[in-house]
């Protein structure tokens, strides 16, 4: 007796309709660079516009804030936390996020969820400027639970080799902008899921399980108009282990960066978290970006200027901090 596929659990027809439905929000992200569509066995993009291009990529995913998603039965945002993980850390060296590639695995498909899935990461891409030039969606069963879903991604991005941005010339007496964060983005929910059981109870008139699921900013259209304008000096996308694990990656040996909490507009999210798990101070720090996602080291000269541009750009943006020398190469941050 013959067995088919569908049989053991995976069901290529909906994987066929799960493209279809996908097909409509990629397409906006693509451009005259993309010289082919879905479809392909390898996308193939065009690079114009560069004497010395330097290549940087990046990959992520969204980890454990997926379970919300799936007992709250929101798909259409999470897609937008895998490409802002990515794009954000390659806009750390100032390179323009070029195209992505997403990847998506489940138990059981369901293509009109993994279409919201899908449509969150067109989102994203069309968001930072990018092309969603390809993907692949993996029907898993007896692997994963029915339901469960796990989206990751890749990006590329490109620089001119004399501008890339590596922290290498930041010294003494620069100053630390930082970029205000939508919430707690992609990290801490391990411990977030500890703390809350209840994703329907009331935040402010929401439900917080709707508030947990606001998308991680993407920042490039933002920071590249300010690089278009200003040199700075290096740059940290603030994610897991918050300020003191990510933002010493952007300061050069010899330094270390000062922070001042009292200058961090702290959302009330992590208030409500910190008070909800009795968590102390410096795990929150060490945890979550705190209303941080985002910050540019930058000369004191230019601290004014770039403060007034990021305001027009309608960015909530504060000084957070300085540089200083540090003793015996010591970078780790001085959180005051």
């Amino acid at each position: 007796m013959s067995i088919t596929y569908k049989e053991a659990g995976v069901n290529k027809e909906e994987g066929y309709k799960a493209v279809e439905l996908m097909k409509k929000a990629v397409a906006k992200t693509l451009n005259k660079n993309v010289l082919n569509g879905l479809g392909s066995f390898g996308a193939m993009y065009q690079l114009e516009g560069y004497k010395n291009p330097i290549l940087v990529s990046g990959t992520d995913g969204v980890g454990t804030k997926l379970e919300i998603a799936f007992k709250t039965n929101i798909y259409n945002t999470v897609g937008i936390d895998a490409v802002a993980m990515c794009v954000n850390d390659v806009l750390c060296h100032g390179a323009k996020p070029i195209f992505f590639l997403d990847y998506l695995a489940c138990g059981k498909l369901s293509a009109e969820k993994a279409a919201d899935l899908v449509s969150g990461v067109a989102e994203g891409c069309y968001q930072a400027g990018c092309a969603l030039v390809g993907g692949e969606t993996a029907e898993m069963p007896g692997f994963y639970k029915d339901g469960d879903y796990d989206i990751a991604g890749f990006c590329v991005g490109v620089v001119e080799r004399e501008n890339i941005v590596n922290g290498s010339n930041v010294g003494e007496g620069d100053i630390l902008i930082g970029i205000a964060s939508s919430g707690a983005h992609s990290n801490g929910f391990s411990l977030i899921r500890k703390i809350i059981k209840d994703f329907n109870a009331d935040f402010n008139g929401k439900k917080i399980g709707e508030v947990l699921l606001t998308p991680t900013r993407i920042y490039v259209k933002t920071v590249l108009e300010v690089l278009s304008k200003f040199k700075i000096k290096g740059m940290a996308h603030i994610t897991g282990g918050g300020l003191p694990e990510n933002l010493p990656r952007a300061i050069s040996e010899g330094h270390q960066p000062v922070v001042f909490k009292k200058n961090i507009e702290v959302p009330e999210i992590f208030k409500y978290i910190q008070k909800a798990g009795n968590i102390n101070e410096d795990e929150m720090y060490g945890t979550f970006n705190m209303g941080v996602g985002f910050v540019l080291v930058v000369d004191k000269n230019d601290k004014n200027s770039i403060l007034e541009l990021l305001k027009e750009l309608g960015e909530n943006a504060f000084e957070i901090g300085y540089v200083q020398k540090s003793q015996a190469g010591e970078k780790s941050l001085c959180l005051k």
